[in-house]
């Protein structure tokens, strides 16, 4: 059995573009390291969600990692998780951003949100002055992160079943009515509109004059990544709600900000099953919607990606999802390269890194949950479907556990 890497370059997957000559950012990139990887290695796509479905990176994540829809707890869980606060069931989380927003005759508008540095100061006060407020019986606490953004904690029985107030487009657009998605949710839902006014009430006449709220949640108990998968190590990302999902599964959390070879094998050389190494330069990239700076981003990873440890272990290379460098859409459905190559992995016809080349390797095409048991038979870890084991939860090709006797 080997162990298994997996390097995750977040926003990988492009659209063609006529600046490049039809071709995607990652198609029109000079990749050799990649090319090379494929040309030794089983290829396809990878559709996290599934065909046409634009995912956000915490949901492509959960899925590919193996886990489902129902044992989501919501990205905010993962925002307080990846700074180190504590969770409980007990509390509803949510992710509070101060902004700066304009009355309108149809409402308000958002129109930015705070520099990072220029408005560091100011931000952190504000929103320290909107903290320990109670409504309808629910109280309301704010631990602030960054530039005005912070966790919002809610204690005393609330429901995490609500809609975001902040709908995360760019810039100049209005601020939504928290909305119930199940009646057992109409006070959770009023109670935050009504902190929200009282938010704004405290920061009148101020730069940044409202909160927004996004991504309702509450802590799961799930099975861990060593008692779904069998496997156990690191998961070293620079963004800490992806460090976050990593605890909440089990995984060693390391901050990391780019692709570190030297890592993955100190991490192997330590007993590590799993190494995950997440770098979001390309999508980074891909949101500047110009096409060359996608291509350039890409080749500046594949710099990174010689000697690669195939000789110990399966080493998988894919991304989340696509961000597009055109047009003007967050992310897109467009489906993913996919690479592993390693000991005793099947060299296919594939000899170039790319979507339309990929799509024609043996792997075909894979949705999310479709990752890990690729990755698991390529380690020699396959779980045998013919025996009787007794399983955990949602362990490959099982059903939920029945309730013991």
């Amino acid at each position: 059995m080997h162990p298994i890497v997996v390097l995750l370059l977040d926003g990988l997957a492009d659209r063609a573009h006529e600046a490049l000559g039809g071709r995607s950012g990652l198609e029109a990139a000079a990749t050799p390291n990649l090319d090379r990887l494929c040309a030794s290695g089983s290829c396809g796509v990878l559709y996290a969600v599934g065909p046409g479905r634009a995912p956000s990176s915490e949901v492509a994540h959960w899925s590919m990692f193996g886990y489902r829809p129902d044992e989501f707890p919501g990205r905010a869980v993962f925002e307080a998780l990846g700074r180190g606060q504590d969770v409980s069931a007990e509390h509803v989380f949510a992710y509070a951003a101060l902004r700066p927003a304009e009355r309108r005759e149809d409402g308000w508008w958002l129109t930015g949100r705070p520099d990072p540095e220029r408005d560091a100061a100011e931000a952190e006060a504000l929103v320290a002055r909107c903290d320990d407020i109670t409504v309808d019986g629910l109280h309301f606490s704010l631990t602030h992160v960054w530039r005005g953004e912070a966790v919002l904690r809610i204690s005393g029985g609330a429901d995490d079943r609500v809609t975001d107030t902040d709908s995360f487009f760019r810039a100049w657009y209005p601020m939504l009515r928290p909305q119930p998605i199940v009646p057992e949710a109409e006070w959770t839902a009023h109670a935050c509109e009504h902190w929200t006014r009282t938010v704004m009430g405290r920061l009148e006449g101020e730069r940044f004059n409202v909160i927004t709220l996004k991504w309702f949640g509450r802590p799961k108990e799930v099975p861990s990544f060593l008692e779904r998968h069998g496997l156990g190590g690191t998961f070293a990302a620079e963004s800490a709600f992806l460090r976050g999902l990593g605890r909440c599964v089990g995984l060693t959390p390391v901050e990391n900000p780019h692709v570190n070879i030297d890592l993955v094998r100190e991490r192997l050389d330590a007993g590590d099953t799993f190494v995950y190494v997440h770098d979001k330069r390309i999508d980074e990239a891909g949101h500047t919607k110009d096409p060359n700076t996608k291509r350039e981003a890409v080749e500046l990873l594949d710099a990174a990606l010689g000697n690669l440890p195939i000789d110990r272990a399966l080493v998988c290379v894919t991304g989340d999802h696509a961000t597009p460098a055109f047009p003007d859409v967050i992310h897109s459905g467009d489906p993913v390269p996919f690479v592993v190559a390693g000991p005793g992995v099947r060299a296919d016809d594939v000899d170039e890194f790319g979507e339309s080349t990929c799509a024609r390797g043996i792997l075909g095409h894979l949705r999310g949950p479709d990752m890990m048991p690729v990755l698991l038979n390529a380690a020699d870890r396959p779980l045998f479907l013919g025996s009787r084991p007794t399983p955990y939860d949602g362990a490959d090709g099982y059903p939920a556990l029945i309730d013991p006797l």
